[in-house]
């Protein structure tokens, strides 16, 4: 095995519950065959994230005590027995999961419904162990001119290029897009690249220049006197509503808002996920009447996660945007303490990279 000398201990962000995450010193990971051991370089905050750190945990991906973050990039620090297309000192993209590729769901290409589906998480310390199947089947090599920060983008953008692939949007299609968190403004612009006319809705007087910067044509921002569902309608032809309306924030008001800015014969798509248990109320009858499509997306698969990666590194995608804050590795727990009582910022607020080693070579490239 190739390796390079690593210290016996590092420095990581644990998750212990609902809003209590420390910062420890504990064992850097040790690693199997088929496996890594990733120096991060870079490692990114998360709407996903910020949800577990209130929630305390997530059903599917982790539970504390656990090792915070799945978003990051780094370089090789160690390789396991058999890993053939890896070397010690590459730069490389490990995605946060990897499917089976022989159940149900993966024989019928949902890979990302898997049933035996590996999750990751560990990316807010300073190393990370990156399991076989995902070494295998989701780990990409980061092109020299490509930052770790922006490669990092690479898994939430592979979530929206799924929702945008399911949802059937064209070029010269109106989409809405409700929501402007980082995962709203990754719909807009990768719709935007597509020629899809976009109108996003928003609420905070900050996303008004983030939505247009990333491509929205029109902006709808929600206060007291104003009908979400009738301002949008308004911004359609004869007001019939949006070939398409994607929900990306997970609340019961705007899953009923998005039903109302949806046309007939659209496509609703449900991308937020409010907490399990959550009832909405939908008119049955513009929904059977209207023809509408109501669907939902969850995660990404080796494709899109591919689709999503070369859409960065060509530099099509409007990286450098995505990424408004720095901060090191031990201020990861005051960062999403901040992220929860976010205010009005005069700067659009939508990722922070963190930095978990302070060696000039895992910063971005000049």
């Amino acid at each position: 095995m190739n390796a390079e000398s690593t210290t016996e201990t590092m420095l990581a962000a644990v998750l212990y519950g609902s809003e209590d995450l420390r910062m420890e010193r504990i064992p850097v990971p040790t690693i199997g065959p088929g496996e890594l051991l990733l120096r991060v370089g870079a490692a990114l905050t998360c709407g996903t994230d910020l949800k577990v750190y209130r929630r305390g945990y997530h059903a599917m991906m982790l539970k504390p005590p656990v090792v915070f973050g799945h978003e990051l990039a780094g370089v090789v620090a160690q390789v396991g027995e058999g890993v053939a297309n890896f070397a010690v000192g590459d730069r490389v993209l490990p995605l946060n999961s990897a499917p089976c590729d022989q159940c149900f769901f993966c024989r019928h290409g949902q890979h990302n419904l898997c049933e035996n589906i590996i999750f990751n998480n560990g990316a807010y310390a300073q190393y990370m162990r990156i399991p076989a199947r995902i070494v295998q089947k989701n780990t990409l090599l980061i092109p020299d001119s490509v930052p770790f920060e922006h490669a990092a983008l690479t898994e939430p953008l592979a979530c929206v290029i799924l929702g945008l692939e399911q949802s059937g949007a064209r070029a010269g299609d109106t989409m809405v897009v409700i929501g402007a968190g980082p995962i709203g403004l990754m719909f807009i612009h990768a719709a935007h690249i597509n020629g899809v006319r976009v109108i996003a809705v928003v609420k905070r007087e900050d996303q008004i220049a983030a939505a247009r910067l990333f491509g929205a044509s029109e902006v709808v921002r929600i206060s007291d006197d104003v009908n979400p569902v009738a301002a949008v309608r308004d911004l359609t032809e004869d007001e019939r509503g949006a070939d398409v309306v994607i929900e990306a924030v997970a609340r019961p008001s705007t899953w009923e808002q998005a039903v109302g800015m949806v046309r007939k014969g659209g496509v609703v798509n449900f991308f937020g996920g409010p907490p399990s248990g959550t009832i909405v109320g939908l008119d049955t009858n513009r929904l059977h009447y209207g023809d509408i499509t109501l669907k939902a997306t969850f995660h990404l698969t080796p494709a899109t996660a591919r689709t999503a990666f070369e859409l960065i590194t060509s530099g099509r995608f409007k990286a450098a945007e995505f990424i408004t804050r720095t901060a090191s590795l031990s201020e990861v727990p005051s960062v999403f303490a901040k992220m929860m009582t976010r205010s009005e910022f005069k700067r659009p607020d939508i990722k922070t990279a963190i930095f978990p080693n302070d060696n000039p070579l895992f910063r971005s490239p000049k």
